[in-house]
């Protein structure tokens, strides 16, 4: 892929970061793009509805996730209180790239469509953690208030094939 068409993509993804990505202030993706703004108007509308960004000094517990080449998470269905700070540990056991991204089911659709246009794109946002094969990551996030969030892996065909999961925070 070449680099004019990763800007364009990026500036694409820039201007439906309000719907379909989490910003958490300036974010800086791997692709040289530069998105800013404040933290209300940057982070997708239903994360920032229902958290952000956390610090991990501050996380209240810590959950681990495994992410297989099945095209599963285990666990795939959590509960969480409100005002808790969640570290969560993300190990991939398979073979091939995963990553965890906490959004709304519409949200995470688009954004998996997007994925499947420009499979090369990679960003670094406060809602998601991408893992390579045999490695861990970590997510933190605060959640500030109840309701149902949903995660997904979107790297190309994953999400369509069934890697998802939910979060009640009550």
């Amino acid at each position: 892929m070449t680099k004019s068409i990763l800007v364009a993509s990026a500036l694409f993804f820039g201007l439906l970061s309000g719907s379909v990505m989490a910003h958490s202030g300036e974010k800086h993706h791997k692709d040289g793009h530069e998105h800013s703004g404040s933290k209300a108007s940057d982070e997708n509308d239903h994360a920032a509805a229902l958290g952000e960004s956390g610090n991990p000094a501050e996380a209240t517990r810590t959950m681990e996730v495994d992410m297989n080449d099945a095209m599963r998470f285990t666990s795939a269905s959590m509960s969480i209180k409100r005002g808790e700070t969640i570290k969560f540990v993300v190990r991939n056991s398979g073979k091939i790239k995963h990553e965890m991204v906490l959004g709304s089911i519409a949200e995470l659709k688009k954004h998996a469509a997007l994925m499947v246009k420009f499979p090369g794109m990679e960003h670094l946002d406060p809602n998601q953690v991408s893992v390579e094969p045999g490695k861990t990551g970590e997510l933190v996030w605060k959640f500030t208030k109840a309701g149902t969030l949903d995660f997904a892996c979107l790297q190309p065909g994953h999400f369509e094939a069934g890697m998802r999961g939910k979060i009640a925070v009550k």
